[in-house]
């Protein structure tokens, strides 16, 4: 059986419900598109979108905006990534009508006036020169542009202060008419009601949006041939990232990736990294590696910062991790551990109530199903010893991995 209801509108609108006998709901409106689905010269478009959401519509003013759900003590967000573009709200149950208005206005009726165009665009710049002064958050962006060269994947989410500056309101209305599919837009739900209430509530609110079924090309990224690049920037200490493609979301191998990612530098501080390069030989107080898996590829990458002089011996040392796991097999006990480790990790994060409700909306969009825990579980336990000697033969091939470096002037 599964813990989750769907309703689909006549405007394709899937309204996703999981019951939780909470006063406190958590919903969220995720539409598939990302900063990947911008044209030339229009990188941050997407981003700055979502900023101008909350500045006016039709009927709402700017604070009027952002008092509809904080006069009640909730909590309102949103975030764009390279495929998803995420509002969301935390909430006492009996406000969720407050939530689908809100949403609903502030995504369909939105007005883009100029002089709020040019407030926030001062104000992304901001975030952009921000964002360059902390490397170990800029070195990632750089690694991913190294990485998916020339196509819209590597690009940088917030774009840049030039292709924000020539931002205006026709590429606005052209993006939002060529990437807003009404198919492709999910509003769910996790709280205490009755399922037909809700749909009602959704009817009223979501029903009435106009139906659109343009459909977006997104073209795969062609392979990038492996390499090391060094930047000299005003910083103390070198920041490293490595790493290279992954499997996409709907590979066989993605629970083994995630499984061996969560072995190798994951959760927690007795992965292999942290105990091998900082608790054993005290160069790095941060290393950690990570698997993003998007529709089409993935990304996997082992971040770490330290002190100049140390860097060449810690680089050494990841590298000798990765070829323990490229040339022998897991052990029994180890892979037990693994598994065991990663699936009680994945049952504390259900706690994250937010987290699940936006997984699952995400898991609808691109697969149109949703895994249980059960199923999940399964997939972790069923990768085997061999499994894994053979994803990390393929992913972490020297060849075809990049490397950045960050050292000071």
């Amino acid at each position: 059986m599964t813990d989750h209801q769907i309703h689909t509108l006549p405007n394709g609108i899937r309204i996703l419900f999981k019951y939780s006998p909470s006063p406190i709901t958590h919903c969220c409106f995720i539409v598939n598109a990302g900063s990947r689905d911008e044209l030339p010269k229009q990188e941050g478009l997407a981003h700055f979108i979502e900023h101008m959401l909350f500045k006016e519509t039709e009927r709402r003013n700017t604070p009027q905006i952002l008092n509809r759900l904080e006069l009640v003590g909730a909590d309102l967000n949103a975030y764009t990534t390279k495929e998803y573009t995420c509002i969301h709200a935390s909430l006492l149950k009996q406000h969720l009508e407050r939530a689908v208005d809100l949403f609903e206005d502030i995504l369909f009726h939105s007005t883009f006036p100029e002089e709020e165009m040019e407030k926030e665009r001062g104000v992304i710049l901001d975030e952009i020169s921000s964002y360059l002064d902390q490397p170990e958050e800029a070195i990632q962006d750089d690694f991913e542009e190294y990485l998916f060269a020339g196509h819209p994947i590597g690009q940088n989410i917030l774009g840049t202060p030039e292709s924000v500056a020539a931002i205006n309101r026709h590429h606005i209305s052209a993006f939002m008419q060529t990437n807003n599919n009404t198919h492709q837009m999910v509003f769910a739900v996790y709280g205490d009601y009755e399922f037909g209430k809700l749909i009602k509530l959704c009817e009223k609110y979501f029903g009435l949006v106009p139906e659109n079924t343009n459909q977006k090309h997104r073209i795969v990224p062609p392979i990038t041939p492996g390499g090391q690049h060094v930047v000299q920037k005003p910083i103390s200490q070198t920041h490293c990232i490595l790493g290279g493609r992954a499997y996409p979301s709907a590979h066989a191998n993605k629970y083994g990736l995630l499984l061996l990612n969560n072995l190798l530098g994951g959760m927690g501080m007795s992965n292999r990294l942290n105990l091998e390069i900082r608790e054993k030989h005290g160069i790095a107080y941060t290393i950690e590696s990570n698997y993003t898996s998007l529709t089409d590829t993935g990304i996997f990458s082992i971040y770490f910062g330290t002190d100049a002089g140390k860097a060449e011996k810690a680089l050494k040392l990841v590298h000798k991790e990765l070829k323990k796991l490229r040339d022998n097999k897991i052990g029994t006990v180890q892979l037990k551990q693994a598994k065991e480790k990663f699936i009680g990790q994945i049952a504390l994060a259900e706690e994250s109530r937010m987290s699940l409700i936006i997984s699952m909306a995400k898991s609808l969009l691109d697969f149109n199903h949703i895994d249980s825990l059960e199923d999940i579980f399964f997939k972790i336990n069923a990768v085997s010893a061999e499994d894994l000697l053979e994803i990390s033969n393929e992913i972490f091939d020297n060849d075809r991995m990049i490397t950045l470096l960050f050292e000071p002037k």
